[in-house]
């Protein structure tokens, strides 16, 4: 049997095939003001279920991680935590408001402020030697402190990890909010990020698992539904 999932998420689409418990295909496509259009782009004549993204996202991570009671999803406009309970089950889940402070997005915004490419920020990140924290995570406002504080002379690098652990810091205190059990699968597009992965794996310890493709977490789950009904 052949199965299907997609995650609409605020950047990217990701759409996840799966035959008979295998992943046969994985793909992802840049978001538009027209998601509808780039939803039938990606899907072509794939069939799919429509389930919510914390059920996706429980199935997913339970699939590629079944040790994992706890995820942590950062996309380009929103973060979530989920626990789960010993059956894959959700437990508990928390979001952040509409708000785009600690998100992909920020980051990005983040990175322009201080002059950097997306990578070049993350490399500056991983390189300082010391941390200058912000005190805004309003994006308006923080993007203008960034600006004041490179214009008075501070140091790039320290800004770059300075922001990396302040929201850092903010997604630790939601994985609290749910309780931090067993295995923390951290997924969506900041997982691939690897100054906010190592700053996360020295909060939370070696606990923290990064899928090798964490965009799709969310789509394999919507692919996996099937299966976990039919087990």
């Amino acid at each position: 049997m052949i199965s299907a999932g997609i995650d609409i998420g605020s950047r990217t689409i990701k759409l996840a095939v799966v035959e008979n418990g295998n992943v046969i295909l994985t793909r992802i496509k840049a978001n538009s003001y027209n998601p509808l259009e780039v939803c039938g782009e990606i899907l072509e004549d794939v069939k799919y279920d429509a389930i919510t993204e914390i059920k996706a996202f429980a199935i997913g991570v339970r699939k590629v991680c079944p040790e994992c009671r706890t995820i942590l999803d950062i996309g380009g406009q929103d973060t979530k935590a989920i626990s789960l309970n010993d059956t894959g089950g959700i437990d508990k889940f928390e979001m952040n408001d509409k708000c785009a402070a600690g998100t992909g997005k920020f980051l990005e915004i983040m990175a322009t402020a201080l002059g950097f490419t997306l990578q070049e920020f993350i490399e500056a990140g991983l390189s300082a030697e010391k941390s200058t924290a912000i005190n805004n995570m309003c994006t308006v406002f923080a993007e203008s402190e960034v600006i004041s504080m490179v214009a008075r002379g501070h140091n790039r690098a320290a800004i770059a990890r300075g922001i990396h652990e302040t929201i850092c810091r903010r997604s630790v205190a939601m994985l609290k909010k749910v309780d931090i059990i067993g295995k923390v699968a951290f997924v969506g597009g900041v997982a691939m990020n690897s100054c906010f992965s190592n700053i996360l794996r020295q909060e939370i310890g070696p606990a923290l698992f990064v899928p090798e493709d964490p965009q799709t977490v969310g789509a394999l789950g919507c692919a996996y539904i099937k299966t976990t009904k039919e087990s």
